[in-house]
């Protein structure tokens, strides 16, 4: 682990980027993310940590826990922890990566 010059967080030696505050190790200084709007959803301009290039936002994907139950099928669902995240594809190394819902 190391601490954050900006905030004092630890951050695992392997990460590059502060993951409370975006404060970037390599260029000493805090990476500012950038708010797209594409057919008036809002999402975030994200550089691929490998490429250094955008990720394309894919969009936002619900993911659930559990198996179908017998005859209620579907319904069942109903009673399953369910989460939602965007998607985020590298169009060079085909990397994805997902992030918490956009608020």
């Amino acid at each position: 682990m190391k601490n954050c010059p900006n905030c004092k967080s630890e951050v695992p030696k392997e990460y590059d980027i502060c993951w409370n505050c975006n404060y970037d190790f390599i260029n000493k200084k805090i990476v500012q993310i950038k708010i797209l709007q594409d057919d008036k959803k809002e999402y975030r301009s994200i550089n691929c940590l490998r490429c250094d290039v955008p990720l394309k936002f894919k969009g936002a994907f619900r993911f659930h826990e559990g198996t179908k139950w017998g005859i209620l099928g579907d319904l069942g669902h109903l009673f399953t922890n369910r989460e939602s995240f965007e998607l985020y594809i590298c169009p060079e190394c085909n990397k994805v990566e997902f992030f918490a819902p956009f608020i």
